[in-house]
This record gives C-alpha cells, sequence and structure tokens, in this order.
C-alpha cells in the first residue's frame, strides 16, 4: 500500500525518496549531500536499481548536517590521536615496564637535600630490593649521574628527575630504566637522616681516611666535613659528613661509603638493645621521613633484618663507565647488565618480552649519544693506539694557572685574606674572591684542593695542612688562628 506524506516547512517542500519495505537502502539528501548521492542522482539512476519502487517524501531537519560534519572531525581526530600513539617512532617516549611474576617488593630510596629557594636535589639514589620469603635482601645503588630517559625531558642525569617532577618522576624515570616496577618509596632529606641516626643512638663506623671538605655557599651556613681515620662513634650530624663526602673518587667513591654505612646502620638496628623498641622508633622518625609504605609493612622489614643480614646484604652499583659531554660529567650504564642484576636481585628470569625491551631500549640510548661524547678511563676500554692509552693512564700535569681560589679570612687579623691573595697570585693562581670567616671555629690555615691539584700548593710561605676535596679547578684557603703575617 502506497502513502504519501506532504510536510511544508516555512512554505518550502523538500522530497526524498526512501525504498519500500522490502528495500532497507534509506537514502539522505541533505543541501551539502556531495552529488553522486543526491536525490536528483538516484533519480537519474533509479532504474538500474529498483525501478518500480513506490516512493515515499520526507524531510530532514538542516541542522542534521553539521552533527554529522562534527561527529566525523571528531572521529577523525581521535583515529588520529590513536595512530600517533601507538605507530609513531617517538624517541621521546620512556621505556615501558614489563612486570613479571615475582613476590619480591622494590623499596626506592632516595636521600634529598631541600634548599629554601627551590625543590632541592636528590644527592642519593638506591632500590632495596627484598624476598620475604626467603628473607633476602640486595641494593642497588644508582649514580646520580647516571645518564638516562626522563619522561619529557629527553636524556639528562638521573637525579633531576627529582628537580622535574619530584619523587613521582624519579619513580617513573627508575621503574623505566631498571624495567621493573617500584612498590614503594622512602624520601628522606639531610636533616631527617641526622634524627634518624640520633633515633637509634648513633652507628659506628671505621673511617678508611682522613676525610676534609669545605662548602662556604652551602645552605645550612657552610658545610665542613673533618673526619679523622680510624672507628668512632657516630651521631647524626657526623654521621651526614660521613656520607656526604666526596673526593678524587667523586661519586663512585662515596656510593661505596654509603652502602658500608647502611650495613652499620642495619647492624645497629639489630641490636638486642634496639630490637625492643622499633614500633617506637618508627613512630617517631616516621615524620621525618616521606614515605608510601604503611607502617605495618615497615615494622615487618625491620623485624626481618636480623636474617636479612645473617643471609648478606648483597649491594651492588650500576655498572658502566665514566663520560663527558661538553665538560659535563655522566655516568653512561650498562643497561643489559644492570637489568640483569636487578632481575637476579628479584628471583626472576628476564623473559622474552623483557629482553626484546632491554634490545630496543639499548638501542634507542646508543642513538641518543652526542658526537661529542668523551668517555673516561675505564680498565676494559679499547684504545687505537700505545700513545693514547699512555696520555689517559698520566693526565697532563695541572697548572698554577689552571686553578681559581676562593680565600677565606677566619684568622680575625686585618688584612690576612688579602695578603694571602696576594702571595697566590705571585704564583699564578687566579683569585675568585677574598671574604670573611667565622673566626671562633678555626684553629688553622687549610688549603683544600683537588687530589690531582695538591702538588700546586706545597711550598707556601705560611704554616697551612693541605687537604684532598673539591672540584678539579677550584680550591679554597682558609685562614686559621695559627696564621702570622
Amino acid at each position: 500500500m502506497d502513502k504519501k506524506t506532504d510536510i511544508d516547512t516555512n512554505d518550502k517542500t523538500e522530497t526524498n525518496t526512501i525504498s519500500n519495505e522490502n528495500n532497507t537502502d534509506n537514502t539522505l539528501d541533505l543541501p551539502d549531500t556531495p552529488e553522486w548521492i543526491s536525490r536528483k542522482w538516484q533519480e537519474e539512476h533509479s532504474s538500474e536499481k529498483n525501478s518500480s519502487a513506490p516512493k515515499k517524501k520526507y524531510v530532514k531537519k538542516k541542522n542534521y548536517n553539521r552533527l554529522i560534519a562534527l561527529i566525523i572531525i571528531l572521529v577523525a581526530l581521535i583515529g588520529g590521536l590513536i595512530y600517533y600513539l601507538y605507530t609513531n617512532d617517538n624517541e621521546d617516549a620512556a621505556p615501558t615496564v614489563t612486570t613479571q611474576q615475582s613476590n619480591a617488593i622494590n623499596i626506592m630510596i632516595m636521600g634529598v637535600d631541600r634548599r629554601a629557594d627551590d625543590v632541592g636535589r636528590s644527592d642519593t639514589l638506591m632500590v632495596l630490593t627484598y624476598n620475604p620469603a626467603d628473607k633476602k635482601a640486595s641494593l642497588l645503588s644508582l649514580p646520580r649521574d647516571t645518564r638516562v630517559h626522563i619522561e619529557k625531558n629527553d636524556y639528562d642525569k638521573i637525579n633531576h628527575a627529582y628537580a622535574y617532577g619530584g619523587h613521582e618522576l624519579t619513580k617513573k624515570t627508575v621503574e623505566a630504566f631498571l624495567n621493573v616496577p617500584v612498590d614503594y618509596y622512602v624520601m628522606i632529606d639531610v636533616h631527617a637522616f641526622e634524627k634518624i641516626i640520633d633515633a637509634v643512638g648513633g652507628v659506628d663506623i671505621d673511617v678508611e681516611k682522613r676525610m676534609y671538605y669545605e662548602d662556604p655557599w652551602d645552605d645550612d651556613g657552610g658545610l665542613v666535613i673533618d673526619l679523622y681515620p680510624g672507628k668512632q662513634h657516630m651521631d647524626g650530624k657526623t654521621a651526614i659528613q660521613y656520607v656526604r663526602y666526596r673526593d678524587g673518587e667523586g661519586d663512585i667513591g662515596r656510593i661505596t661509603r654509603q652502602q658500608k654505612f647502611i650495613k652499620a646502620f642495619m647492624s645497629q638496628i639489630i641490636s638486642p638493645s634496639i630490637l625492643p623498641k622499633l614500633p617506637e622508633i618508627i613512630q617517631n622518625i616516621s615524620s621525618a621521613i616521606q614515605t608510601n609504605m604503611p607502617i605495618d609493612k615497615m615494622i615487618s622489614l625491620m623485624t626481618d633484618l636480623p636474617t636479612v643480614q645473617q643471609n648478606g646484604l648483597n649491594s651492588t652499583m650500576v655498572p658502566g663507565k665514566p663520560a663527558y659531554i661538553e665538560d659535563i660529567s655522566y655516568w653512561i650504564p650498562d643497561i643489559a647488565k644492570t637489568r640483569q642484576l636487578i632481575a637476579q636481585n628479584m628471583d626472576i628470569t628476564l623473559d622474552e618480552a623483557a629482553q626484546k625491551d632491554t634490545e630496543q631500549t639499548i638501542t634507542q640510548y646508543e642513538k641518543s649519544l652526542p658526537k661529542g661524547l668523551k668517555m673516561g678511563n675505564n680498565s676494559d676500554e679499547e684504545t687505537s693506539s700505545t700513545e693514547e692509552k699512555d696520555a689517559k693512564e698520566k693526565p697532563a700535569p695541572v697548572k698554577n694557572e689552571d686553578i681559581t681560589v676562593l680565600v677565606i679570612n677566619s684568622s680575625g687579623i686585618n688584612g690576612a685574606g688579602a695578603e694571602v691573595a696576594d702571595i697566590l697570585k705571585h704564583k699564578g693562581f687566579k683569585i675568585s674572591s677574598v671574604e670573611t670567616g667565622n673566626t671562633s671555629s678555626r684553629e688553622h690555615t687549610t688549603i683544600t684542593a683537588n687530589e690531582n691539584e695538591l702538588n700546586c700548593f706545597y711550598g707556601m710561605p705560611f704554616t697551612c695542612t693541605i687537604m684532598s676535596g673539591g672540584s678539579p679547578g677550584q680550591a679554597t684557603v682558609n685562614i686559621g688562628l695559627d696564621y702570622q703575617k
């Protein structure tokens, strides 16, 4: 039965065709409809399809056209975004984290030096892997100069992740670098560290050598590290000096001392006098640290420490080589060995997916290395000639003209700073500035210089103690009460 309906809208009637109920093809006749699907085109070609079909007339509202166009645009945008995310070879994208079945718990430990005027910096970064089943633990230290990929910040030193995005970005960076999940984080700043050490009654440490270093610009009114060799009981203030000291070995030597200190700390907190107080101690120091680890988890881990120590705390460092990029020091990690280490610590075997991810990460990492990269000395590094090898083993001698000296007058003698500065100038040294120090705490005159530059300061015409410390090309002369004009 044929049916015909006329619709009058604004004195205007439009007629569209639709097939009968045996034909399910519907057609639209919109103002912007392409010619090849228009009513006129279909009427001209209707004989090819169904010339005897009755026609019905109806009208579609014009705003449907805009709605359809908007939907098409949105679909195109979403489709394009999905295509970009899943098919684009984007070198700025961080590697994915491969999670494997394991009972091990990974805890990221951060030592943070917070500043009054900025977010601070991450001085220490470690991953403690704990296996509850066999009560074994391993400690992996990540040098702060380790060059890694940081999300949205390309490749940079790993300690910069904290400045870019706090502990959250640091956690994501460590996960991508090691290719394993980090379950918890523990963040400790300098003052909290001192509080923790004092809470457990101090730590016994055998200091391996004389350690002296000064940083007059430190935010806490100047940093002075002054330790003598030998076994000693350290409170929080002294302990922070030991773990922060840097010498000619740089960050690598400091990591060795930090791992040594952690083992000594473990020995202290599992002592019979401390164990019964652990829950109370944890409650007291919980305000001094920032962590997402529940207190019951912390107590459970602490109570397992005697067995952990008995089984032996395995401590290692990310393997790699030192390097310089535009005179800035970096640690270039061996990604394959590092991931194998963390897999061993977690008691897992790298599956095919993890191995493939490692290969892709290494390829991407090698492509990112700049052409101006200069590798540091390494025992297994190949050299092209004997002369080149000898040159690396014997660094060029440093001249006095290459060293800039800060003079601090802590003697209380007027003009002593200018006098010492003149002596140094005549010897060829550059003077950065002459400043006044605290006369009440400086008994002896000291010269602190890089280990490779100490020889430049021997033979001074005044009594002084020459100490190793500081960065290359920079030295500090602090005039003490023993100075005589």
